[in-house]
């Protein structure tokens, strides 16, 4: 029976370059010269470029390279342009959005947020320029635009920490600082703040979906490299043509647990828990202090959570009793 070579294999096959279909007249041409590269050849395909940009695309990494220049300055700026410092407390490092006092102000003070929303401002519109270009070029190539939708998802969980919430909460002091350890600070604060994320049923659900995805990709990815030697990585001709290796890894996860996927129907299923990752995600935190205060009681109100023993029965909860009004 015929094998095919895969990754793990060490022949790599290589013929003329791949320059790619042709581009329409109006579009600029690719850029760079292909070439072939051994060791990345051991992770994929060996071919490096060419690489087509275009105008949104130079616009996007010109518009995202101006926001991390504007985070990057202000953090170095913050521990006194010290060079060592700066990389050595980078993790802890952060661009703060304004302090409260400034509400919905369109451009307060640089050092006191001024430069958070401008870093924001130029992130978000490299985001959208770049999700433009995805969609055109799935067009363009004739392509679903599966991928635009999926990245459309992410974007609007990042709107919605950043620049929904915050204007529905009526200020930008709501929204998440640019920092790796400080965003995550910012996390636990938010979730104790409203009485435990875990609480949230939307939370729970992009929890479900987050871990389901990887699951599911795992299962995939599992099942096409141990057919991959019956050509099972050759997806599109599994998928129109149902081969061995179709049959090999249907039968198996029939054995296992007693029905299967399709190798069409698999890319389906993880397409929609990734996308459901970040959506569901962002409808939780849109919900969490313009709806719901406090989520531990809604889930004791709910009949979703279990109250905590009343261990201290002559203490008043002014949350339930009403006396902090």
């Amino acid at each position: 029976m015929t094998q095919y070579q895969n990754i793990f294999t060490t022949i790599q096959v290589r013929g003329h370059p791949e320059i790619g279909v042709p581009l329409p007249p109006e579009d600029e041409a690719r850029l760079g010269k292909p070439i072939f590269e051994y060791w990345i050849g051991k992770f994929g395909y060996a071919q490096i470029g060419p690489i087509y940009l275009g105008t949104l695309g130079l616009a996007s990494i010109v518009f995202g390279a101006m926001s991390i220049f504007i985070i990057g300055i202000n953090m170095w700026a913050s521990v006194g342009w010290d060079p060592i410092q700066f990389v050595r407390q980078l993790p802890w490092l952060a661009l703060e959005p304004p302090p409260a006092k400034y509400g919905l102000q369109v451009l307060p003070p640089l050092n006191e947020g001024g430069w958070w929303l401008v870093a924001g401002f130029f992130l978000t519109t490299s985001m959208l320029l770049w999700w433009t270009r995805v969609y055109r070029r799935a067009r363009q190539l004739e392509m679903g635009t599966h991928v635009a939708w999926a990245f459309a998802s992410a974007i609007f969980l990042f709107l919605s920490l950043g620049f929904i919430r915050p204007i529905l909460m009526g200020s930008w002091s709501e929204a998440v600082p640019f920092g790796i350890f400080p965003h995550l600070d910012w996390t636990t604060a938010f979730s104790i703040r409203y009485g435990n994320l875990y609480y949230n049923p939307f939370h729970a659900l992009s929890i479900a979906f987050m871990y389901g995805s990887a699951l599911l990709f795992a299962m995939h990815a599992g099942t096409v490299l141990s057919v991959a030697r019956y050509g099972g990585e050759r997806e599109l001709e599994q998928i129109t043509d149902r081969g061995t290796a179709s049959e090999r890894g249907a039968l198996f996860w029939r054995w296992t647990m007693g029905w299967n996927a399709t190798m069409e129907s698999i890319h389906r299923w993880a397409w929609w828990f990734a996308v459901l990752t970040p959506l569901t995600g962002g409808i939780g935190i849109l919900l969490t202090g313009t709806v719901v205060d406090n989520w531990y009681l809604w889930g004791i109100e709910a009949g979703i959570v279990a109250p905590y023993p009343d261990l201290y029965p002559d203490v008043v909860n002014p949350a339930i009793s009403g006396a902090a009004q």
